[in-house]
């Protein structure tokens, strides 16, 4: 199971690392790594997507919780958050192709954000599955680069994350 970790830090330089390496000294893999500015200028918020089966999650949590600099952590519950992703994709367009990328772009809800000849670069944002799908069908039209933020996800209502 894929599981979220939210985890709050101190905006401090190394903490990345800290955290970073506390996964592989453990040979834990991160799937995803998102990590940015909050609210507040001193906390920064790492999110974490990573896969349990080949690990106990309870274990990272609490290796991650010793950390000094860690403040917060919570395994996000995939019924009860906010997550999304943003990919650029590269694509060939030549010709009739052309069309066809533009369709799926529409049918996706994604946007073309640059244009040549023989190309379109490709904004879309939105859960994983469906990006993964966009993604399939967008590949036999010659995908030529992909690049991905990782999960960024937020816990639903009033309280914070």
């Amino acid at each position: 199971m894929r599981h979220v970790l939210s985890v709050l830090v101190d905006n401090k330089p190394g903490v990345l690392s800290r955290v970073a390496g506390l996964f592989t000294r453990r040979g834990f893999n991160i799937d995803s790594l998102a990590v940015s500015p909050t609210e507040d200028v001193d906390r920064s918020r790492m999110t974490i997507a990573c896969d349990d089966t080949k690990f106990p999650i309870e274990q990272v949590t609490k290796q991650l919780d010793k950390l000094i600099n860690v403040i917060k952590i919570r395994d996000l519950d995939p019924q009860n958050m906010v997550a999304r992703e943003l990919t650029l994709l590269k694509v060939r367009a030549e010709g009739s192709a052309r069309g066809e990328v533009i369709q799926l772009v529409e049918i996706f809800g994604a946007r073309i954000i640059d244009v040549t000849p023989d190309t379109v670069t490709i904004q879309a944002t939105g859960e994983s599955d469906m990006l993964a799908n966009f993604e399939e069908l967008i590949r036999p039209y010659g995908l030529i680069e992909l690049v991905k933020t990782g999960v960024v996800a937020l816990g639903r209502g009033a309280d914070p994350t």
